[in-house]
């Protein structure tokens, strides 16, 4: 207070002093409505808090659940990976060595078979086809049968008997409807093993389908349950909204006691004025514009209570940003709450289908073991089945093999039967020229000498020379080699890459 003025000028402090309780009156009234208002929706936001709390553990629990699941998953198409590719190997080895078989069996059907070879061949083969038989009985027993006599080896070189029919003869020489190798093959035989092999290959394949779906359904599945859970941040962040209505409410009450400081200076100046005590023009103004303020206080006031009446609460850091508040209200809150019991009751539906999710993956594990064990079976019973295949190739590659070596050792056989023809032929020529001779000088000793000799006297001077035949030892038969055209016999020696055949027996 400085210098003093008139009492007619000084305010009305009883009107100024009305005007401030009323002003700290409306002000206690906002704060206690606010105050009430508050504690309830702190403790509404304290449940959403606990109810996230649990919320977000549950999920923590499930999210662990869910990777065990994902991880027996992968176990299940890792131990199935690995059976489909043992069978992809295995499919592979087939088709690697059916291949083989069909490029042989082709390869055989190339070799031309002379008919002489078969149409009076007896007994049977272990490659022949009973299909492919083509000569009746009666074909056969029209072949006449070869003559011991040796007149007969010279004038017949091929060892065969004169009773050829002409109908064999032109058979001979219209290959178009010559045999090959491959006609003495029992094709009906392989084609029964190779499909006993694909009926193995398809029970394979039909027990690789059962767990084929396993791993999409775990998947699926987890899927779902992940996509379930709820969001991993809340729609309303309650340390936010705690954090900012204690901001509102804590503004309210420094408003307060900002009307409570005002109230109390005008009780003091008005009992100082009854005092006989005079203001100066300073504390006068101060007065007046402290009087001003106080609608401004109470309309701050008025603002923030009716953001706490509302349930409006920031959330976002203060100071607010350049575009406004971000604001939930008291709905949302309770919305927020409901939701998060929502939740919580879906958690334990999720947790009783993770347990029957995990009574699920030990059936589909124990069905994946016997499922393995069923298919490594029928595997190794597949490989057996291709080693029979391997078997059939090299066997007909021993048989092609042998049959080219056939034909050379039949032409090797023909040149020393010829050789041997020719010796006899010989032999023969020379022994009836040698015979002739012997009877001529005979008969000219007879003649000369045998009229002048007892009768009774050496009696066996008159018999004649003895005539000579080369015939077969005793018990053997004469040769009979099949015909064999010598371009046949030239394909076989330029496939064996050998010489010519010899006669390293001569």
């Amino acid at each position: 207070m400085s210098s003093p003025t008139n009492r007619g000028e000084q305010p009305n402090l009883i009107s100024l002093v009305r005007q401030s309780r009323k002003a700290l009156q409306q002000g206690e009234a906002l704060c206690s409505r606010a105050n009430a208002t508050s504690t309830s929706s702190a403790r509404e936001a304290t449940d959403v808090l606990a109810l996230n709390a649990k919320i977000q553990w549950i999920s923590n629990a499930v999210i662990e659940q869910l990777k065990l699941a994902a991880a027996v998953a992968k176990l299940i198409e890792e131990r199935r990976a690995k059976l489909e590719k043992q069978t992809q190997a295995w499919d592979a080895s087939r088709s690697r060595n059916s291949d083989m078989l069909d490029a042989m069996l082709e390869s055989l059907g190339t070799h031309l078979v002379p008919p002489d070879f078969h149409e009076n061949a007896s007994g049977s083969s272990i490659f022949l086809n009973p299909t492919s038989e083509s000569e009746t009985a009666e074909e056969r027993q029209n072949v006449t049968a070869p003559d011991r006599s040796p007149a007969l080896t010279i004038r017949h070189s091929n060892g065969n008997g004169v009773g050829t029919s002409t109908k064999a003869k032109n058979r001979r020489e219209d290959k178009s409807h010559w045999k090959t190798l491959r006609d003495f093959v029992d094709e009906r035989a392989i084609e029964d093993a190779l499909e006993t092999v694909e009926s193995e290959r398809n029970r394979l394949e039909d027990s690789l389908v059962v767990t084929a779906s396993y791993t999409a359904t775990l998947q699926d599945t987890l899927r779902a349950i992940r996509e379930a859970l709820p969001p991993d941040k809340p729609a309303v962040d309650v340390r936010k909204v705690l954090s900012t209505q204690d901001h509102w409410t804590t503004e309210m009450a420094h408003q307060l006691e900002s009307l409570a400081e005002h109230f109390e200076k005008m009780e003091v100046a008005l009992r100082d004025s009854e005092a006989g005590e005079t203001f100066d023009e300073g504390d006068i103004q101060e007065m007046m514009r402290d009087a001003e303020e106080l609608p401004v206080i109470l309309a701050e006031l008025e603002d923030a209570w009716t953001i706490v009446e509302r349930g409006l609460y920031v959330i976002v850091s203060l100071p607010w940003p350049a575009f406004g508040p971000d604001l939930v209200s008291s709905e949302e809150l309770l919305s927020a709450k409901r939701a998060c019991q929502q939740y919580l009751q879906k958690h334990r539906g999720t947790l009783e289908d993770l347990e029957e999710l995990g009574d699920i993956m030990d059936d589909m594990l124990q069905r994946q073991d016997e499922i393995e064990a069923d298919c490594n079976s029928r595997l190794d019973g597949l490989n057996q089945n291709l080693v029979v295949i391997e078997d059939l190739t090299r066997q007909f590659n021993a048989y092609q093999l042998s049959y080219s070596k056939l034909l050379i050792e039949i032409a090797r056989r023909r040149q020393y039967k010829e050789a041997a023809e020719n010796i006899v032929r010989g032999m023969m020529v020379q022994l009836q020229a040698m015979s002739e001779e012997e009877r001529i000088v005979r008969e000219s000793f007879n003649a000369e000498h045998g009229a002048h000799l007892p009768s009774d006297l050496c009696l066996y001077i008159e018999n004649p020379p003895t005539r000579w035949q080369v015939i077969p030892l005793d018990g053997d038969a004469v040769e009979s080699l099949p015909d064999v055209d010598n371009d046949l016999v030239e394909e076989a020696i330029s496939r064996e890459g050998g010489a010519a055949p010899g006669s390293e027996s001569l």
